[in-house]
């Protein structure tokens, strides 16, 4: 069984950083495209950034682009989401979500929520003006 435990998240000020982790438990972390989503209060779950299971693509919203970092460390099984620059509009619950991935899709990053198998729990991240 798949599970994921997101932590990292908490109250920052406009202009701080987090640093968001992902621990993932059961089958194989190096074989599993990663996402990471968000809901605001009242809005639905959208993507922040994916990578692929190889880790050689990535993708990240325009919302997030050139402020948030997604990236993976197979040895310790565990997926990242650098964020940066964060203002109020970033405040919103933010889960990790994993992808098993077979055949040749190993460098594909998925963009969309039901392309998703595994999800954690969420952590709360809240930005103060």
């Amino acid at each position: 069984q798949v599970q994921l435990v997101e932590s990292g998240g908490g109250l920052v000020q406009a202009g701080g950083s987090l640093r968001l982790s992902c621990a993932a438990s059961g089958g194989t972390f190096g074989r599993r495209a990663m996402g990471w989503f968000r809901q605001a209060p009242g809005k639905g779950r959208l993507v922040v950034a994916a990578m692929s299971s190889s880790g050689t693509s990535t993708y990240a919203s325009d919302s997030v682009k050139d402020r948030f970092t997604i990236s993976r460390d197979n040895t310790k099984n565990v997926a990242y989401l650098q964020m940066k620059n964060l203002t109020p509009a970033d405040t919103a619950v933010y889960y990790c979500a994993a992808r098993p991935i077979s055949g040749t899709y190993f460098t594909r990053a998925y963009r969309n929520e039901d392309e998703y198998d595994y999800w954690g729990q969420g952590t709360q991240v809240t930005v103060s003006s």
